[in-house]
């Protein structure tokens, strides 16, 4: 059991595979390749088209624990909200990426980015850009328009993308993503809702010719893991959930 599930009220595992080409949409095959899922996966027994196209194919989202994919024109999603591990969401994300080749038409040369996500959400009833400033902190350059008097922050979502490669090819984005808007501000009045925190590594571009999208996938998840474990658990997970807790 891995300590993630400690840090947040949720936290999920997803990838996303981002093809140059659009992906097949005709019945059979999206059938096939979310039957071929389902084999695996039996729970995941909730298929639909959303207004918008996209083929979706998910477990039943009360548990505590399920399992989503999604097909979109250019990029097939998978996720796992609370695996009780991240193998656990790994094997998922990985038969994906086995049976796409096959079943969906994709090569390495398709691919325009691949992602490996983790996530995590604050269930908070307040001001939720006020606390991330609060438990984050802002630059001394930013201290003068925080410490306005009588101003509420209104939009405080930290972003920041770095290269890990000099090809900048290979890259992680920690994101804060809040849920407040200023009419809640005004009034005063807060709902419970998630700021998620997400941290992406992502490969760009298509694969060499010998490589992978598991081997590559592979990879992400353990620079993903390293990192978040270095630089973002003590640094972002841990003060926000401490200042929420504290209100």
């Amino acid at each position: 059991m891995s300590h993630y599930p400690s840090l947040a009220d949720d936290f999920f595992v997803n990838m996303n595979l981002n093809t140059e080409l659009q992906l097949p949409s005709a019945r059979e095959t999206v059938l096939e390749f979310f039957g071929r899922m389902q084999k695996s996966y039996p729970g995941m027994r909730n298929f639909y088209q959303r207004d918008n196209g996209d083929f979706v194919l998910e477990e039943d989202k009360d548990q505590a624990h399920y399992r989503w994919m999604c097909l979109e024109p250019r990029r097939i999603c998978s996720g796992c909200v609370n695996p009780e591990a991240v193998d656990a969401a790994m094997e998922q994300h990985l038969l994906a990426l086995q049976l796409a080749p096959f079943m969906l038409s994709v090569s390495p040369l398709d691919c325009e980015a691949l992602d490996f996500l983790f996530g995590f959400d604050f269930m908070y009833r307040g001001n939720h850009d006020e606390i991330v400033a609060e438990a984050l902190g802002t630059s001394s350059a930013l201290d003068g328009l925080m410490g306005i008097p009588g101003s509420k922050a209104l939009n405080f979502e930290p972003s920041l993308t770095m290269s890990l490669d000099e090809t900048c090819r290979r890259q992680c984005r920690l994101m804060v993503e809040t849920r407040t808007n200023a009419y809640q501000v005004r009034r005063g009045e807060f709902p419970e809702e998630a700021i998620s925190v997400y941290f992406t590594v992502r490969q760009y571009g298509s694969l060499a010719h010998d490589g992978s999208y598991e081997e590559t996938l592979m990879e992400l998840r353990r620079d993903c893991e390293e990192l978040l474990n270095e630089h973002v658990v003590e640094q972002v997970l841990r003060p926000l959930a401490h200042a929420i807790s504290t209100r």
